[in-house]
């Protein structure tokens, strides 16, 4: 094969990396073709415009035209030698991506990211909110808390607060204050659940959810307005890991029933304490479609049934059902929403 003469435009570009790899170093290697000098001499001043410095060229070989990363250096001080292609004078190949020369703050913000964690294929996995697992691992012990104060008929923004407070992982409200929930009355009692499940349910009524991130390196809460982009939030509890039966085994023992005539809210509540677990609603839902459980009154004939199909056969009538869901510590709990869709 020919050899052919090509010009490499050399940046070295040092990070501070204050997360896990502090003195981390990415090094951008520009490499083309000896003709194609001027946008060499463009891309090295429109890179120094734009706050990647220290540009040298010397020659190279027709083999080097691939993007790429190499890693050298040392473990604590890790260097990244990143090899780009000049595709024109507008548009440059990295392993990140193509850039324009309008670019340039993308470009640098991929080579400092590169520096911080790494080339994307050796960084731990992502799991949820762009946590890794020990991150995840971490949120959910922090918000695995108990709430041990009562809930029920307290303001939405003291209850909330003073869920806040017992946290180590700082809540930041979108709006400044978390007196924006307002001061209506919680209907539900989140005593003994935990404070990730129980921050959940009170902000959703008020229109706003939870979102956990790292920021600077920190571990926060955010409590933003729900909005429908939003892919990942917080949610109130979650599935459970064990079957119905291990989590809620009286759930499934048979009882008499006779039930006449009384609100649903007033059938799920005398269950939920026979069953020994929380009962809480999805207001959102709720409020939705006008439904009020405490005026839709149900029936279930002298029977012999488990808790489970009464409960089912109950809420139907209210234009309701019901699923067994946990908190972050494990506790199972009842969800009651509609059997319409959101």
């Amino acid at each position: 094969m020919a050899v052919r003469n090509f010009i490499r435009v050399l940046v070295v570009i040092a990070f501070a990396t204050p997360i896990a790899r502090a003195g981390g170093t990415a090094q951008l290697e520009l490499v083309g073709s000896q003709s194609a000098a001027a946008a060499f001499q463009e891309w090295a001043k429109a890179l120094d415009k734009g706050g990647v410095p220290g540009v040298r060229i010397h020659s190279g070989s027709e083999d080097e035209l691939k993007p790429g990363v190499e890693t050298a250096g040392t473990p604590q001080r890790p260097v990244y030698r990143v090899t780009g292609v000049v595709l024109s004078r507008e548009e440059i190949l990295l392993p990140g991506g193509r850039y324009r020369r309008s670019e340039i703050g993308r470009l640098k913000a991929w080579l400092d990211d590169l520096a911080q964690n790494g080339p994307s294929e050796t960084r731990p996995a992502k799991i949820a909110f762009g946590l890794t697992q020990p991150q995840y691992d971490e949120l959910r012990k922090a918000l695995g808390k108990p709430v041990h104060f009562t809930t029920q008929g307290v303001a939405r923004s003291e209850a909330a607060e003073k869920v806040a407070r017992q946290l180590a992982i700082p809540l930041k409200f979108a709006d400044g204050s978390l007196h924006e929930l307002g001061d209506d009355k919680v209907e539900d009692e989140l005593t003994d659940l935990t404070a990730g499940t129980a921050l959940a349910a009170l902000l959703r009524p008020a229109g706003y959810c939870l979102i956990p991130k790292i920021s600077g390196g920190t571990m926060e809460l955010s409590a933003v307005k729900s909005r429908a982009e939003l892919k990942e939030i917080w949610p109130v509890g979650g599935p459970m890991e064990k079957s119905v039966q291990e989590a809620l085994p009286k759930l499934m023992e048979f009882l008499p029933v006779n039930v006449q005539n009384v609100s649903a809210a007033t059938a799920a509540e005398a269950i939920g304490k026979r069953l020994g677990t929380p009962v809480l609603y999805d207001r959102v839902g709720l409020a939705r479609y006008g439904i009020d459980p405490a005026k839709a009154m149900v029936t279930l004939p002298r029977s012999q049934t488990t808790y489970s199909l009464a409960l089912k056969k109950l809420l139907f009538q209210a234009g309701l059902k019901f699923e067994v869901r946990v908190d972050e510590a494990g506790t199972p709990f009842l969800w009651i929403s509609t059997i319409k869709p959101l």
